[in-house]
This record gives structure tokens, sequence and C-alpha cells, in this order.
């Protein structure tokens, strides 16, 4: 079974929240544009000045998004 991988991406500041709302708008126009699998894509407020905006991602597919979204870090899902 291949491991999934959380590619995030992290914004910070007073419009943090919202940033990281529309970040997902684009993560979901990737997938559908390239036609890539992923699990979720979704944001998570961390505090009121830092929320991050992530896509969970088989660890196959990993290396297409990395190199196409440069995302701030990843973890294993």
């Amino acid at each position: 079974m291949d491991r999934k991988i959380k590619l995030i991406w992290d914004f910070k500041g007073p419009d943090a929240l919202e940033t990281a709302k529309h970040h997902c708008i684009h993560l979901n126009e990737f997938t559908q544009i390239e036609s890539l699998p992923f699990h979720e894509v979704n944001h998570q407020e961390i505090n009121e000045m830092h929320t991050i905006a992530f896509i969970i991602v088989n660890e196959q597919q990993m290396k297409i998004f990395r190199d196409a979204l440069k995302p701030h870090r990843g973890v294993l899902a």
C-alpha cells in the first residue's frame, strides 16, 4: 500500500485564513486540469495568525505535485 503524503503551505498574518481558503481553490483546479488523483484538499487554522492549506496525495505522485506546486513542507499523512 502506498503511503500518503501531506503537502503543506503556510500562510501567516491577519489574512492567513482567507489566503489558505483561496489557495485550496487553486489546488483543486490543478488536480482537475492535470487529472491527478488526490485524497484531500483542505485548510486548517493553527491560530488566528497562522493557517495552512494542504493536499494529501499518494507517495507515488508526490514528486509531480511537489515540483509543480512548491509546497513549503511535507509530512506523512
